[in-house]
């Protein structure tokens, strides 16, 4: 049985007026960004979505750094918006970290509580002890440029973290590391939020870092929420192909009578859901077999003419796009390339099973 899409979350009347309520909206030439956040205290959010999406703009804004054109930013029930950036409760960290190059990691990190209005040896000593719970007690005395990227990362958390902000900001935060480094720093980062009683709000192009590290996920395409829910919900029920190439899905919109769905650019799909209206339908570029001449006796419901558009390697497999009755993806094996002798041109057919596919409500 197919779930519906969860509600957007959006605080009652009755709640109390804690965690972030806001509505951004900034215009930009003909740029126009109009996204609404619910976010509760202990939930991290991510924004996920392509480069030029607005979500950079979003952050800045929840920052203070953009101002807004139109309506609203509350931050446990006080109004942000006319507050200046260096007196509102957020600590952001930025891609790049933006560490100072001339002070040690514990005078970086001492940096936001004496801002604050902290004293010295009470602000070096907050920053010792952040330092230390992130796994930095013999960094403290060392610059910047002798540190790796994995542990600036941490120390620009510590520093974000020890002014206490009510909502953390975090604008890509592993983008800047290496591929072994970003695998570690990723599950301490998952841990470190896990323990923030406040709102953390983070913003990613990258899918694994948003599925990882986010309670809930809110996916923004030209300036606008295309989708929001927990990210097992959305990587099973896409609803824009930016989400499907994200999840790594084939996702199709059509019209279902029954198991038959008509699919709106392309023919007919069967799936084992029965539904009625419209719909769309997904499956993985795994479920796709590939056949130079039209299987005899196969139990594949779905069965299409295409030709090879273009092959690239994926991983340790080959992955074959599509076109022909229908657009789609096709992951084979080296071998299975090599013996159907794929190439640009060549004429395929694609099966699916039904059993492979999954249809959900629009």
């Amino acid at each position: 049985m197919t779930t519906a899409e969860p509600p957007a979350r959006t605080p009652r009347a009755d709640m109390p007026q804690e965690g972030l309520d806001a509505r951004l909206v900034v215009e930009r030439g003909t740029f126009r960004l109009d996204v609404a956040l619910a976010v509760a205290p202990g939930e991290v959010v991510a924004l996920l979505g392509p480069n030029g999406a607005g979500k950079t703009t979003a952050l800045r804004a929840l920052a203070g750094l953009t101002p807004l054109t139109d309506g609203h930013l509350r931050l446990d029930g006080a109004a942000l918006e006319r507050t200046p950036p260096e007196s509102r409760p957020v600590g952001v960290v930025f891609q790049d970290y933006l560490l100072f190059p001339h002070l040690t990691a514990l005078d970086n990190v001492a940096f936001g509580p004496r801002c604050h209005g902290a004293a010295k040896a009470a602000a070096r000593g907050e920053a010792k002890e952040w330092l230390g719970r992130l796994g930095l007690a013999d960094r403290v005395d060392v610059k910047p440029r002798n540190l790796s990227g994995g542990q600036a990362q941490r120390v620009a958390l510590a520093r974000a973290l020890a002014t206490r902000p009510r909502l953390l900001l975090l604008d890509e935060p592993l983008a800047a590391l290496d591929a072994r480094t970003r695998l570690e720093v990723r599950s301490q980062l998952r841990r470190h939020l896990a323990e923030f009683e406040a709102v953390a709000v983070l913003v990613t192009h990258d899918p694994l870092d948003a599925m990882v590290l986010a309670d809930r996920l809110v996916v923004v395409e030209d300036g606008r929420v295309v989708q929001e829910g927990a990210p097992s919900h959305i990587a099973r029920h896409p609803r824009t192909d930016y989400i499907a190439r994200l999840v790594g899905l084939n996702l199709y919109r059509g019209s279902a009578d029954g198991h038959t769905v008509r699919l709106d650019d392309g023919p007919a799909a069967t799936t084992t859901e029965a539904l009625s209206g419209p719909v769309f339908v997904a499956f993985p570029p795994s479920a796709v077999t590939l056949h130079r001449d039209r299987p005899a006796g196969s139990s594949a419901r779905n069965l299409w003419q295409c030709e090879i558009a273009g092959l690239e390697t994926h991983g340790d497999q080959i992955r074959a796009d599509l076109t022909g009755e229908l657009r789609l993806t096709a992951d084979l094996t080296t071998a299975s390339a090599a013996e159907l002798d794929l190439h640009p041109g060549a004429g395929v057919w694609a099966t699916v099973k039904a059993a492979q596919t999954h249809a959900y409500p629009v």
